[in-house]
């Protein structure tokens, strides 16, 4: 097994199957309590480099590319050595990720099916032929594109790597410094199967160097970023001039669209959870909710209540209804963004807001608040808050629903309450989002695909487009002619 050595609690990156401590040597903070729990490498474009070329190296002089038996047999093992230290996982995430570990348990079990669902492609994954004239055939096949760049979230590290392994791609991942500790021991599990060839998978902790040199050279044809809209349009820009393919998962302004016929009592747990899983760092969290007027009052009422209740602590007490933010400095912004908004006319039903009195205002915690606007155009609406704040709003009938919900640039997911099935089949057609729940939220499935309308992203995560990001297609045309008489 290949593994982090020397000490558990520093991180380095990983290139070309060795651990490389080379970089700007930083801390890992646990955002509970605000303690020191390690230190990492910072990479650059040094690093950065030096892994391009190890997996450059790889795709084009081993035949890992072409190899499916082998692809395969990576792949099955590594759900199984991610199921055995799933728990593992789980708690180094919570940790030094701040959310709660029953969330960084979610997390962690998202990985094995997203692994053995991409294990199946492997296999089912191929071309076409066909004879279009008598002699004439043209032959269909599809490609691993080569090198691919994986940039994952500080607010989700485990759920988006193993997609490019499975088209036969090589692949440099750009991790984020926040969860450093958590990124080694994830590539120390990937790195602990046998049958993985030195130079498949490297990974560098990096910021935005490490990134622009991934995004910017010559020999990454595809990128992979999990993050914000501004970033997202920032990178395309940046990978124009080699005409990169991207795969975009970015930001998003979930609404809760709430019709008078819903059982109250039953969206109201859902939709305080969908603000405070990972603490609202998460690209689906329900950050709007959308409000028939025949039953605001009543909504207004309860939920208020809920999210003054909600029970903010460390990430490993399971007491606890919600962990802490990633950073101080991330609850900063997230409070200056609401004061802005109050100040702006919104107004207060939970204030919420930082903790900072007693033990815990060491930590990066944020209570959760509740804003009620009239503008769907005010900015706590519009912009992405990436935090446990909650914009309400009352419509009065179906259109006006469905012309609040598709008011912001985002599209990638949307809830509708409702008993009424012909009603939520017409409200689902007509909102711009590439998910839509039907008295939920968050239920995912590795057959279907996952992702954005309008500016919440490009191509599509998980299902039958799971690998396309990664692959070529290639018509070879052969006219061989038919017998003659």
């Amino acid at each position: 097994m290949t593994t982090n050595s020397d000490t558990n609690n520093h991180a380095k990156h990983y290139i070309n199957g060795e651990w490389i401590d080379s970089g700007e040597k930083k801390e890992t903070i646990n955002p509970s309590t605000g303690e020191v729990i390690g230190t990492y490498v910072e990479g650059g474009k040094s690093e950065m480099q030096d892994a391009i070329k190890a997996a450059k190296d790889t795709f084009k002089n081993t035949d890992w590319k072409t190899n499916r038996e082998l692809r395969y047999k990576v792949l099955t093992k590594l759900a199984d050595v991610f199921e055995a230290r799933q728990d593992e996982l789980a708690t180094m995430i919570a940790t030094e990720n701040g959310k709660l570990l029953g969330e960084a348990q979610f997390e962690a079990s998202f990985v094995m099916p997203n692994i053995r669902f991409a294990a199946s492609k492997i296999y089912t994954e191929f071309g076409r032929t066909a004879e279009w004239s008598a002699g004439k055939y043209s032959i269909l096949i599809k490609e691993a594109v080569g090198v691919a760049g994986i940039s994952t979230p500080w607010n989700s590290p485990a759920a988006l790597l193993i997609r490019s392994l499975a088209a036969g791609c090589t692949t440099v991942l750009k991790m984020p410094g926040q969860t450093a500790l958590s990124n080694t021991l994830i590539m120390e599990i990937i790195a602990s199967v046998e049958e993985l060839p030195k130079g498949v998978v490297n990974m560098i902790i990096g910021e935005r160097d490490a990134l622009e040199t991934l995004v910017e050279h010559p020999d990454v044809p595809t990128i992979s970023f999990t993050g914000s809209t501004s970033t997202g349009r920032a990178l395309m820009k940046e990978g124009a001039d080699e005409l990169k393919l991207f795969g975009l998962e970015l930001g998003g302004k979930t609404p809760h669209i709430i019709f008078p016929d819903t059982d109250i009592d039953a969206c109201l747990p859902v939709v305080e959870k969908s603000l405070t899983v990972f603490t609202g760092q998460f690209c689906m969290t329900g950050s709007r909710i959308l409000v028939h007027k025949d039953i605001a009052d009543e909504v207004r009422d309860k939920l208020s209540k809920r999210l003054e209740n909600v029970k903010v602590g460390n990430a490993l007490d399971s007491n606890n209804d919600m962990g802490a933010m990633i950073d101080q400095s991330n609850v900063e912004r997230v409070d200056k963004m609401v004061q802005d908004a109050i100040n702006k006319g919104a107004k207060v039903l939970v204030r919420g807001g930082p903790i900072n009195e007693g033990e815990q205002s060491k930590g990066a915690f944020y209570q959760p608040t509740l804003l009620e606007v009239d503008d769907s155009q005010a900015d706590i609406v519009q912009q992405e808050v990436f935090g446990p704040v909650l914009a309400l709003q009352v419509f009065e009938t179906e259109r006006e629903a469905i012309e609040m919900a598709n008011a912001t640039e985002y599209g990638l997911s949307a809830c509708v309450w409702t008993q009424d099935l012909d009603r939520s089949f017409r409200v689902a057609r007509e909102v711009e989002a590439g998910t839509i729940w039907f008295n939920d939220w968050a239920v995912m499935r590795d057959e279907f695909e996952e992702g954005g309308y309008k500016q919440s992203g490009v191509g599509r995560l998980r299902g039958q487009s799971t690998l396309e990001d990664f692959i070529e297609v290639k018509h070879i045309v052969l006219q061989s002619g038919v017998v003659g008489k």
